[in-house]
C-alpha cells in the first residue's frame, strides 16, 4: 500500500477554500479532512475527533512544546492547530489529506512537511474577490479593504507554492485539483514505490 500525500489548500479570505473543500470531499473517496486540535469549548452538536480535537490549554501547550503540531496560531484566546500523529497516522494508512487553511499557518506546514503538495486558490481577479467578501453582508467597509490588502500580500506569497488554480468555478476548480492529485500519485519519486 503506498502512502498518501498531504494536500494544503489555502489562499485569500472569500477565495471559497472552505466550498472547495467539501465539493473535494464528495467528489474523492481516498480524501480526508484533517480535523484541527483546539482549545475552545465544543459547541452544540460537535464531536471529538470529528469537529476538533478538543484540548485543554494545558494539553495544547503540551502538544506545542514536544512538536506535535505541523502549524498552530491564537484566535480569539483560543489555540488552534493541526495535529501530526492525526496527519501521519492518516497518510500512512494510505489515504490522502486535505488540509484548509489560511497563507501564514501554510508557510509553516511547509516547513515541517516539505513533501506535501501545496496548493494555492487564487480568485479570478481582485474585483471579483471583493465581490465575494461584500456579498457576505458582513464586513464593513474597513474590513472589505484589509482584507483586500492583506490577499494582494498574500497572493504574492504564492511562489512558496507547488500549483495554483483558479477558483472561477467549482466544478472546474475541483477538477483541477483532483488532476494534481492523481498526478502527484503517478510521479516517480526517490524513495521508490
Amino acid at each position: 500500500m503506498s502512502k498518501g500525500l498531504l494536500i494544503v489548500l489555502s489562499g485569500p479570505s472569500g477565495v471559497g477554500k472552505g466550498t472547495v473543500c467539501n465539493a473535494l470531499r464528495g467528489k474523492m473517496d481516498n480524501l480526508v479532512y484533517s480535523v484541527s486540535a483546539t482549545t475552545r469549548n465544543p459547541r452544540v452538536g460537535e464531536e471529538d475527533g470529528v469537529n476538533y480535537f478538543f484540548k485543554s490549554r494545558d494539553q495544547f501547550t503540551d502538544m506545542i512544546e514536544h512538536d506535535q503540531l505541523l502549524e498552530y496560531a491564537e484566535y480569539v484566546g483560543n489555540y488552534y492547530g493541526t495535529p501530526r500523529d492525526f496527519v501521519e497516522q492518516t497518510l500512512l494508512s494510505g489515504k490522502d489529506i486535505i488540509l484548509e487553511i489560511e497563507v501564514q499557518g501554510a508557510l509553516k506546514v511547509k516547513e515541517k512537511f516539505p513533501e506535501g503538495i501545496f496548493i494555492f486558490l487564487l480568485p479570478p481577479s481582485l474585483d471579483e474577490l471583493e465581490g465575494r467578501i461584500r456579498g457576505r453582508g458582513t464586513e464593513s467597509q474597513a474590513t472589505i479593504e484589509h482584507r483586500l490588502s492583506v490577499a494582494v500580500d498574500e497572493i504574492g506569497l504564492m511562489e512558496h507554492y507547488d500549483y495554483a488554480v483558479v477558483n472561477d468555478q467549482i466544478d472546474q476548480a475541483c477538477k483541477r485539483i483532483e488532476s494534481i492529485v492523481i498526478a502527484e500519485h503517478c510521479k516517480v519519486r526517490s524513495s521508490g514505490i
